[in-house]
Order: structure tokens, then sequence, then C-alpha cells
């Protein structure tokens, strides 16, 4: 199941939603979003339960953080509304059908005043991991003894999340513009001092991060044995879709980077040394994991413009796609644009 959050332009302002990609609707763009909250208030009407609207948001809120904090009930309730919510096709008057309330239950992703966001667009943190060796030996040389025995990581910026479509204005202390091809795990429950041969258990899905970096700040910060940060903090894309961990197998799937057009990196999230497993355990080594935690893989090998020699330029457009979960597209331009 492939999960979303949208904006909404409504009477009074800007609202996000929680939505479930349609897949039976996947070539007919019209009403492909299920809105959750929405759709299983409708569906606790038709069965004439009392205060449809507030328990639907008491089970299925419209905010990701918050849905993912609800735990199975909130990913069942979803499952619900995707199947139970009839299609315009599927009424009498060929129709979306509404609430009580008279609020929507499916959207297009391109239909005018619906903005696909990131699907967790504020997380609780982000961490991301230099997981691949191939990228380790390429940038940094022979990696070091600790690499091979444990995941090691740096922390970004959480409110710095940009989603698909998103322009990422590049800030003007950098010259030397990078992308990095990743997938990221994020956490779905809450714990501390996970087993490994349960951390699977935490995912509640995945999705496709570009972890944008200023590569000649990054190197600088990196000099004094510090950071990344602000090589790093400025813009992370993720996206288009969070996939449920029961739908997506990340030793598989193919990844892809292209830049305006040409493919510059390929790579498969089974190629990781150290597991999301791995990762989970680590992380939650004497300390809590929260549902909206966002887990990077780090670069595949060959991931980013540094390993190929060559970097990213005003106006280019980069194109993250890992099979089975979706395309993330992203236009950097410099600050000295307006944006």
């Amino acid at each position: 199941m492939r999960l979303a959050t949208i904006e909404v332009a409504t009477p009074v302002g800007h609202e996000c939603r929680v939505c479930v990609r349609d897949e039976a609707r996947e070539a007919e763009e019209a009403g492909a979003l299920v809105d959750v909250t929405s759709g299983y208030t409708w569906l606790l009407e038709r069965d004439g339960e009392p205060a449809a609207r507030d328990r639907a948001a008491a089970v299925t809120p419209p905010e990701m953080r918050e849905f993912l904090r609800r735990g199975d009930r909130a990913i069942d309730a979803a499952r619900e509304a995707l199947d139970g919510v009839p299609a315009p096709g599927d009424t009498d008057r060929g129709e979306f059908v509404r609430t009580e309330d008279g609020a929507r239950v499916r959207f297009s992703p391109t239909e005018d005043g619906v903005e696909l966001l990131a699907p967790i667009p504020r997380p609780n943190t982000i961490r991301d991991f230099m997981a691949y060796e191939e990228h380790v030996r390429n940038t940094l040389g022979e990696p070091p003894e600790v690499w091979f025995d444990i995941p090691v990581c740096y922390k970004g910026n959480p409110d710095t999340v940009v989603g698909p479509g998103a322009e990422v204005e590049w800030p003007d202390y950098s010259n030397l513009w990078d992308y990095e091809l990743e997938l990221a795990a994020v956490v779905g429950k809450r714990g501390t001092d996970v087993d490994p041969d349960e951390a699977e258990r935490y995912i509640a899905g995945y999705t496709v991060f570009n972890d944008f970096s200023a590569r000649d700040t990054q190197g600088e910060e990196m000099d004094a044995n510090l950071g990344p940060a602000k090589g790093k903090d400025f813009a992370n894309a993720l996206g288009p879709y969070l996939v449920t961990a029961d739908a997506f197998d990340p030793t598989e799937a193919t990844m892809t980077a292209e830049v305006d057009g040409e493919t510059w990196s390929e790579g498969t999230p089974g190629e990781m040394h150290h597991s999301f497993a791995d990762i989970v355990a680590h992380v939650s080594d004497g300390e809590p994991l929260h549902p909206g935690d966002v887990l990077g893989s780090g670069t595949v090998g060959e991931g980013c413009g540094l390993e190929l020699g060559q970097f990213l330029e005003d106006g280019a457009t980069v194109a993250l796609e890992v099979e089975g979960i979706g395309r993330l597209e992203n236009t950097v331009v410099s600050a000295d644009s307006g944006g």
C-alpha cells in the first residue's frame, strides 16, 4: 500500500491530508488518492455509526506522524477506506462520494489546488547512514574497521524536508551541487533496545530519499572532524510515496538517478552492508525510536556526482526512482535566482 500526504486548498485555508493510492486507478489519475480520514468517515457513516468524523479522526488522523502513531489500527482503516470507497464509475450518478458534511474523499495528485508533499513532511528525526561499501570506497578510500562493525550516520535537519516537484534553492555558500540516490525507512513503532531479529517490525514503510549535498561546504566541515551539517541541512527530499513494509522488499528494488533526462546512477538496496534491521537495532540501543523517525540507507555505489566527477548545474532537474515506490523529481536553482 502506498501512502501519501497532500496539501489541499479549502475555503478556510490549506490543509494536509493522509491519502492512500488506489493502484487500480494507476492509469487514470482522477480520484487516484483516497483521503484516509474522510474515506474512513464515509465508511462509518454508511454503517450508521454515530460521531463518524470524530471517530475516524481518532483512528486515522490527517497528519502522517500521528497516523503512524496509531499503528496497525490506522493501517487497517486505510485499507478499509481504499477497498470500500467507490470510484466515480461505481456510483449511480458516476460522481465522487462525499461525507455527510460535504468533505471530499478522492483527489487527483495532478489537479489544481492539490499538492503532493513529502509523505512525512516533518519527520521526527532524520539519520542518514553509510551502508554501501562501494560508495564509502569511492569517496573516502579504505573503510575504517569500525565501519564494518556498526552502522554510522549523521543527523539531518527535519525542518528542511521537501517533496516531489519542489524546487530546491541552493545556498549561496556552496558552489559544488550534488544529489544522492538513497532509500529511507520510516519508523512506525516506539521502541528501545530493539532485538535485531524483531527490528523489521518497527519499520512502517519505505520512501525515496535525496540527500542534497553542498560538497565544498561538507568537505570543509569534515576536515575539522565534525559534520556534515551545513553541507547537508538545507534540503532533504522525500517521496513521492511511503510504501508500507509488507508491500516492498528493500533488497530487490532497482534504483536509478536521472539528471535532465540522462541516467547518471543505478543501484539496488540489496547491496547494503548493514541492513535496515541492523540500523533499527543500532539506533535503538540505549535510546528510543519514535514513529516518524527517518533512517536513510546512505548513497548507493556511484549514486552521486562526487563519485562520477560531475556536479549539478543551476536549473538541473534530478529524478530519483525506486521500483515499487515511485519517482522523486526536484529542480535545483541558485539562491541568486530568487527561487
